[in-house]
């Protein structure tokens, strides 16, 4: 499904080691445990009081590690296609919006306005299991992701981005280190074995060129 964060599908193994640890903690997703290893790895990409949006959100386990990273005077945002279980923490807010639908960007601005310290996205295409295909399209999602990153995004900010390895990766990475000034390629620990998946981490966005006067 376009856009959503949840891994939990039928084709996998239901009862592995990081979604028992998941259940334990009280974790919604496993998933959470990569977003917690990239922000311990890279403990300044999100702060105390960041605001923060999560692409491709649901069930919510990057928004439960999020909004404890950002703290009560942060904000996250959580979005997804499907609807994300609602969470008691005030500086959550989450919708259910199409990332690809024409009128996301407005929609995304009604629920806030201002600049994101970080914009971080999960999202994954439904595979087809056509490798080639499902690159593509998971090279459209995180694309859409940095071209919020890059209207969104502020100076000295973090991305994070999920891309399946292939295709057209090479020049997805180059068109992150057109904005951040330091690119990483991560594979969390908790990735299942036979994914193809990394996380592309920017850090320290570029601030925007000033326009040249006339």
């Amino acid at each position: 499904m376009l856009g959503t964060a949840s891994d939990m599908g039928k084709s996998y193994r239901p009862k592995d080691h990081y979604f028992q640890k998941a259940k334990q903690e009280g974790l919604r997703a496993r998933s959470a445990f990569k977003v917690d290893e990239i922000l311990k790895r890279f403990p300044t990409s999100v702060k105390k009081g960041a605001a923060v949006l999560d692409l491709g959100a649901a069930p919510g386990g990057f928004l439960q590690i999020l909004v404890d990273a950002v703290g009560v005077s942060g904000r996250v945002i959580g979005v997804d296609i499907v609807a994300i279980r609602p969470f008691s923490q005030k500086q959550v807010t989450t919708a259910v919006l199409d990332v690809l639908a024409d009128d996301f960007d407005a929609k995304l601005a009604a629920l806030y306005d201002g600049p994101y310290d970080a914009v971080i996205s999960d999202m994954a295409p439904k595979t087809s299991g056509i490798k080639g295909t499902d690159e593509a399209r998971s090279l459209r999602l995180a694309g859409k992701a940095l071209e919020v990153a890059a209207a969104r995004g502020r100076a000295g900010g973090t991305f994070v981005a999920k891309v399946f390895m292939g295709g057209d990766f090479e020049a997805f990475r180059d068109d992150v280190r057109k904005l951040y000034e330091e690119v990483k390629v991560v594979r969390p620990e908790a990735t299942r074995g036979a994914s193809m998946e990394v996380y592309v981490v920017g850090l320290r966005r570029r601030a925007p060129e000033a326009p040249v006067a006339s």
